[in-house]
C-alpha cells in the first residue's frame, strides 16, 4: 500500500506543479516518511490529509516595480505562499535572491509547515520573497524595493493571519524597511514581522537563534554517540547569520571551526576561523569571504564554494542553501571520516546525499528539525510583542534550548514508534505531520 500511496500522491503533485523540482523533492521526502503513518491511521487516508497538505491554502504572485538610483524603473516578481494554518497563523521568511521562483517558495513553505509544528509553538507554515537581488544595491534602492513589495503584501498579512520574517537576502535592514511600510499602510503597530530591530519590538537572541539552535540539536546527536564538541574539526558552509552563529556556539562548546564559505568560494583556516574577522567582513562591510584570507595569514581562499566538503572534518554543518551537498560531496565527507551532519540551511542535502550518509552510519540531523531554532525564536518574539514585554537574552536562549531538546526528543520517539529507530529524517517528518494532521482532522474538511 505504501509504495502505491507514494506514487499516487507524487503523480498528482508533479502533474499539478510541473517544473518545480525543489517542491517535488521536499514533498517526496515527507510522503515517503509518513506513508507508514497513513497506513496505520486509515482515518487520515479517508480524509485525504496528505493530499490536502501538499496543496497550499493560498498562493500570491505579484508585480514589484521600483526606481533605482538612476531613476530607471525596475520590475521584479513577488511571491507569498500561505501553505497551512491548521495550528496557527502562517509563519515563514521572505527570501530575496535571483533564484527565487514559485517552486522554491512552495518547497520552503511546505517544509516550514512541519518545522513549525516541531517547535511546539502555535504557528502554521508559509514563505515568500522575490527574485530581487539586494547585493550591490544602495540602501535607498533596497528601501524603495521593500516599500513597493509591501504595498501588495500588506493586504495579505497580519499578527493573527500571516507573520513573515527574514531569510536569505533579508536581514535587519530589509525587515526595518518592510515593517515601516506595513505600519504606514495598515495604520497599526503589531508584531506582523519578526526579526525586527531591538528598538522597535525585536527579540534578543533572534539573530543568533538558528545557528545556536543547530548546535543545540547536533549536541544531542553527539551525546547519543557518546561524544562532545571538544576538539572536533567542523566545516560550516555559508557566512550569513546561520553560519556565523553556528560557528560562534560551536567554538564556545570547544569545537575547532576550520572553514566557512560564501557564494564565490571558501576559506580554510587550520588554526580555527577568527569569527571577529568574519563578522566584520560580513555584517559590517558586507564584503566577500575572500577578504578573510587577505587578512589572516594562516587561511587559504579557494574559488568555488563546492570544494569546502573535500576538507577532512568530524562534523559538517551545511548552512548556505538548498542542495549544496550532493552525492559526490557526501561521499567525500564519508571518505574523510565525517561522523555527523547537521543541516542549518533549508534542504541543503540532496536525497542521494542523505542516503549516502544514512547507509554509511553518519548521524544526520535534517533541516526541518535542526534549523528550527530561528522560527522558534520568531514565535517567542511574537509572544513578547503580544504581551508588550522584552525577555533577556538568557531567558530567550534558555527557552530556545528547551525547544531544540524537545524537537530532538520528538524526532527520536516518532522514529522509534514507527519502526525507524535512529532515522531522524523520518522522525522529524512523522512528528511534524502528526501534529498538523490531527489539527486538520479536528477542523473538518477546510
Amino acid at each position: 500500500m505504501s509504495k502505491e500511496f507514494v506514487s499516487s500522491v507524487m503523480e498528482t503533485v508533479i502533474a499539478r506543479n510541473p517544473h518545480e523540482p525543489e517542491f517535488h523533492q521536499a514533498v517526496s521526502e515527507v510522503v515517503e516518511s509518513v506513508a507508514v503513518v497513513v497506513e496505520k491511521n486509515p482515518e487520515f487516508a479517508k480524509a485525504k490529509i496528505v493530499q490536502r497538505m501538499v496543496e497550499p491554502e493560498r498562493q500570491m504572485i505579484f508585480r514589484v516595480p521600483w526606481l533605482d538610483d538612476k531613476g530607471e524603473v525596475q520590475v521584479n516578481r513577488g511571491f507569498r505562499v500561505q501553505f497551512n494554518s491548521a495550528i496557527g497563523p502562517y509563519k515563514g521568511g521572505l527570501r530575496l535572491h535571483p533564484s527565487v521562483n514559485l517552486g522554491i517558495i512552495k518547497f520552503l513553505g511546505f517544509e516550514q509547515t512541519f518545522k513549525n509544528a516541531l517547535t511546539t509553538t502555535p504557528i502554521g507554515g508559509g514563505k515568500g520573497g522575490s527574485d530581487f537581488d539586494p547585493k550591490g544595491k544602495s540602501d535607498n534602492e533596497v528601501m524603495r524595493f521593500c516599500q513597493s513589495f509591501m504595498c501588495e503584501l500588506f493586504r495579505h498579512i497580519g499578527a493573527d493571519t500571516d507573520v513573515p520574517a527574514g531569510d536569505i537576502g533579508v536581514g535587519a535592514r530589509e525587515v526595518g524597511f518592510l515593517f515601516g511600510q506595513y505600519k504606514r499602510l495598515a495604520n497599526v503597530y503589531t508584531g506582523v514581522l519578526t526579526g525586527k530591530g531591538l528598538d522597535f519590538g525585536g527579540s534578543l537572541a533572534r539573530k543568533e537563534a538558528t545557528g545556536y539552535g543547530l548546535i543545540y540539536y547536533v549536541t544531542r546527536m553527539l551525546e547519543a554517540m557518546k561524544k562532545s564538541w571538544k576538539g572536533l574539526n567542523v566545516l560550516v558552509s555559508g557566512s550569513g547569520n546561520v553560519s556565523i552563529y553556528a560557528c560562534e556556539k560551536a567554538q564556545q562548546m570547544g569545537a575547532n571551526v576550520i572553514a566557512v564559505s560564501d557564494s564565490n568560494g571558501y576559506v580554510y583556516d587550520p588554526n580555527g576561523i577568527k569569527l571577529d574577522v568574519v563578522k566584520r567582513i560580513k555584517e559590517v562591510e558586507r564584503g566577500r569571504i575572500k577578504q578573510y584570507a587577505a587578512e589572516v595569514s594562516s587561511a587559504k581562499y579557494t574559488a568555488g564554494w563546492e570544494g569546502i566538503w573535500t576538507i577532512p572534518c568530524d562534523v559538517a554543518l551545511p548552512c548556505a542553501t538548498q542542495n549544496e551537498i550532493d552525492e559526490t560531496a557526501a561521499k567525500s565527507l564519508v571518505k574523510n571520516k565525517c561522523f555527523a551532519v547537521g543541516e542549518g540551511a533549508n534542504m541543503p542535502s540532496t536525497p542521494e546525499a542523505i542516503r549516502t550518509f544514512q547507509e554509511s552510519g553518519v548521524s544526520f540531523g535534517p533541516a526541518k528539525a535542526a534549523n528550527a531554532g530561528g522560527v522558534a525564536t520568531s514565535a517567542l518574539e511574537m509572544s513578547q510583542n503580544s504581551m508588550r514585554l522584552n525577555w533577556t537574552f538568557d531567558e530567550v536562549d534558555a527557552r530556545l534550548k528547551i525547544i531544540m531538546n524537545s524537537i530532538y526528543e520528538q524526532c527520536t520517539k516518532a522514529s522509534e514508534a514507527y519502526g525507524k529507530k535512529g532515522n531522524l529524517v523520518a522522525g522529524a517528518n512523522i512528528a511534524g505531520f502528526l501534529k498538523v494532521a490531527r489539527a486538520m482532522m479536528a477542523q473538518g474538511v477546510v
